[in-house]
């Protein structure tokens, strides 16, 4: 026999395709005709994708079957299919094509009917799939599809005729009743997607999410008595159902019963079918409002206590748990609970570094010590581990270690706004250090002392190093408001070069938004330059927006309305200051000044 039949050429195509392997793959003899090279190709191209997993090869066989052929329908319809189209336009081209060429395919409509709805055609889809329901009236998903597009086109009505075909045609079907009743309640047809709930109940009356159904239904006709008696007619045939529970929820939410709500999301909270997500995102609903809080705290605490013993070692649950102790005012117990996790394997970095929070909040400086150094251990390059070790250095009077651990951080800041801020850090540590080494010493760097000379050769030294660490910062970062203000007001607690204090100062103020303690900075650079005025304007300002909290504030303000010959308030102010906190001897040296004359007006 001399010619091969179609059918033993295909096979024999096919047995070859599988030998070939991946790759670029021969190409048929040259006698073969057009027409069979395309199918070649095509099959070739359905082993590359399916087997091999290579669309860009695919893709190239496709194309090159229908260049081959331009009338190959089953080519246009895989690179469709197989999403290997290079845009949504061209998708519904080529499955236009595809449909052209062969009138009479079911698949080929069905593709070109999704590509358009893809592409956001959804009038053609919608003609598309009224004759898919036509030619194909027993396939339930044209209807639900075909109801589907009149729904996105604003015709619900249009919409629950073609799902009352469906019913009429094939019975009650889950997803077609589904969408039935969403289009009736939007309709406001609510009293007949009861109906239809109910006949779905006396069909399996012992299926819970029926029940569910129907619940949501008499909720949403502010029937609530029927609503409670359907919810509790699911739970008693499951009550561990999670859409159940789910749907119970949402009704006491929207009737704002919310111990009910509370008591029934403790087996929510148990339920291994909840996502952890949800129930992390549920709780936080719960505390984002500290009224509601309190008001409830036993049951927010119970799932708390619910969440920390199924997820213990979960890192999301464990800083949950411990922000609910710390909330409640339990910070000893909420860092206890982070120490226990700090042998956690792999570490977690963010226990360290609470730890080292909550230790630096309780005054625990050898407790500080301890854990940054143990983070220092595991996360060496981690830069905030080595701040934090050049505050727990600074905290114990330690500045000489405290500047060497922010210099060692500067080798892991990766960015110039980070190098200020350290630089500043730095700055800072040399001033403290230039009061431990002023003649008064200790007693001189807490009296607050508002005029400042450093008499000592260190102490000179010190502040020499406190200025060029600022002026590195703010070359780095110019805008660095906390060094601006710094460096101001240690200038004018010096009393030099004012002016240019003044100008950082007015900066710092223009960059912030009325923060009392740069108003403070900027009026006392006023009050040593004679502009005694100006200076009483801006700190009665500050003072107000401080609330009278500041002792320095306070200070400061009688000493300017002293200048002023305001005596009466000038010993007001001060004597607030000494109740504040205020070092005793500064305000008894204070009181005891001789009252100065008000000023003459011009």
């Amino acid at each position: 026999m001399k010619h091969l039949t179609a059918t033993a050429i295909l096979c024999l195509l096919f047995s070859t395709a599988f030998v070939s392997g991946k790759g670029p793959s021969a190409a048929p003899d040259a006698e073969w005709p057009d027409s069979l090279r395309s199918v070649w190709l095509y099959t070739e191209g359905i082993k590359q994708h399916a087997i091999f997993g290579d669309t860009a090869r695919a893709r190239e066989l496709f194309r090159e079957s229908i260049r081959r052929d331009s009338d190959y329908a089953p080519a246009y319809y895989e690179l469709v299919a197989n999403g290997l189209c290079a845009s949504p336009e061209e998708a519904v081209e080529l499955a236009g094509r595809a449909c052209r060429l062969d009138t009479t395919n079911k698949w080929y409509r069905q593709i070109y009917g999704q590509t358009l709805i893809y592409a956001q055609r959804y009038n053609e889809a919608l003609e598309v799939y009224r004759r898919l329901m036509k030619e194909y009236p027993n396939d339930p998903d044209n209807y639900r599809l075909v109801a589907a597009l009149y729904e996105q086109k604003r015709s619900p009505f249009m919409a629950l005729i073609t799902l009352d075909s469906a019913e009429i045609r094939f019975g009650r079907i889950p997803p077609l009743s589904d969408m039935k009743r969403h289009l009736l309640v939007t309709t406001n047809q609510t009293d007949k997607a009861i109906e239809e709930a109910r006949a779905m109940v006396a069909e399996a009356p012992y299926e819970a999410e029926r029940h569910v159904v129907l619940a949501d239904l008499y909720a949403i006709a502010k029937k609530d008595s029927l609503a409670r008696a359907e919810y509790g007619e699911a739970l008693r045939i499951d009550s561990t159902n999670v859409r159940t529970l789910m749907s119970m929820a949402d009704f006491y939410t929207d009737r704002r019963d919310y111990r009910a709500l509370l008591t029934l999301m403790r087996p929510l909270f148990r339920s291994d079918e909840l996502p952890l997500e949800t129930k992390i995102r549920r709780f936080e609903q719960f505390t984002s409002d500290v009224r509601f809080y309190r008001e409830y705290y036993f049951q927010i605490n119970d799932l708390a206590s619910t969440l920390a013993i199924l997820y213990p070692d979960d890192p999301r649950v464990v800083k949950l748990y411990a922000d609910h102790l710390i909330a409640s005012g339990e910070l000893e117990q909420a860092l206890a609970l982070y120490k226990t996790h700090l042998a956690d394997r792999p570490p977690v970095m963010e226990y360290y570094r609470t730890v080292i929070d909550i230790e630096s909040y309780l005054q625990h400086p050898d407790s500080v010590d301890r854990y940054v150094n143990l983070a220092l251990e595991l996360f060496p390059g981690k830069i905030d581990f080595h701040i934090a070790k050049g505050h727990v250095m600074s905290y114990s009077k330690q500045y000489d270690r405290a500047i060497e651990a922010y210099k060692e951080s500067l080798r892991h800041a990766d960015t110039d706004s980070l190098r200020g801020v350290i630089w500043g850090m730095i700055g800072d540590a040399w001033h403290q250090q230039a009061l431990l080494g002023n003649s008064s010493g200790k007693e001189a760097s807490e009296s607050g002392e508002t005029d400042r000379r450093f008499d000592t050769p260190a102490a000179q030294k010190a502040m020499k190093q406190c200025y060029k660490a600022y002026e590195k910062s703010l070359s780095l970062w110019e805008d660095n408001v906390v060094v601006l203000n710094n460096y101001a007001y240690f200038l004018s607690l010096e009393g030099r070069e004012l002016e240019r204090a003044l100008a950082m100062a007015s900066l710092v103020v223009t960059l912030t938004d009325n923060n009392p303690t740069y108003l403070d900075t900027q009026a006392w650079v006023l009050f040593k330059l004679g502009r005694i005025e100006e200076a009483r304007k801006i700190m009665q300002k500050a003072v107000a927006l401080d609330g009278q909290q500041s002792p320095e504030l306070m200070l400061h303000y009688g000493d300017i309305l002293h200048e002023l010959g305001e005596q009466f308030m000038a010993e007001i102010y001060w004597r607030l200051a000494l109740e504040k906190g205020y070092d005793a001897r500064q305000i008894e040296r204070r009181l005891a000044q001789p009252a100065k004359p008000k000023p003459q007006a011009p």
